[in-house]
């Protein structure tokens, strides 16, 4: 039987971001709120930050409806502009962009879910690529959809995470920089900002206690 778990590794990994276009989110996502998609996907730039893995940016059509990418987050990444391919791996610079990386993990995220992440997710796994799909940073109209396409890209071999297993993961150990990965986690998740705050005071009235 062969081993079903293959984690992620910050040494093998590559980012890639498709279409997160300011009018695809404003008129396609409804399986998230707006906010809270954004939040996501922000983290998910963060994460990226976090570790320094490589990032690949691309759109389609950012000159017409769908708009372009709802925030910068990469200036200095690499950003494919589509010209019209639907799947972004039928973009001969967008696949050169991922090779150059010379990692074979891809984690994935994008919009629409069905269309703009299966598509490339499915061929880069056909590519011979371990493919992780961040589902919260991926977003389509409506939870129906997402879940049939979900469903699609797991049993065509992708492994299907959200943005905080996909840093937990990427970490490992909190020792390896417990105050930089603390900052990240609660940057984008108020509950466990609360948690570190009440545990910080408890440590300050032990300290009192103590004194």
């Amino acid at each position: 039987m062969s081993d079903l778990y293959s984690r992620l590794s910050k040494d093998d990994a590559a980012v890639l971001l498709v279409d997160h276009q300011t009018g695809l989110i404003s008129g396609l996502v409804r399986d998230y709120g707006v906010d809270e998609f954004k939040n996501n996907v922000l983290a998910l730039g963060d994460t990226a930050k976090f570790f320094d893995l490589p990032v690949i940016l691309t759109t389609s059509f950012e000159n017409g409806p769908n708009g372009p990418l709802m925030q910068d987050l990469f200036p200095d990444a690499p950003k494919i502009a589509r010209p019209g391919q639907i799947n972004a791996w039928d973009n001969e610079d967008f696949v050169k962009a991922i090779e150059a990386t010379g990692k074979k993990q891809l984690i994935i995220a994008g919009v629409v879910t069905d269309v703009c992440v299966a598509f490339p997710a499915l061929s880069a796994i056909k590519a011979g690529y371990e493919v992780f799909v961040v589902t919260d940073a991926s977003g389509t109209f409506n939870k129906q959809v997402a879940d049939a396409s979900l469903t699609r890209m797991a049993h065509g071999g992708a492994q299907l995470m959200n943005w905080f297993s996909t840093a937990c993961e990427l970490q490992r150990d909190w020792r390896n920089d417990v105050e930089g990965f603390g900052a990240l986690i609660s940057s984008h998740l108020p509950g466990y900002q609360n948690l570190m705050g009440s545990y910080m005071g408890a440590q300050r009235d032990l300290s009192t206690q103590n004194a």
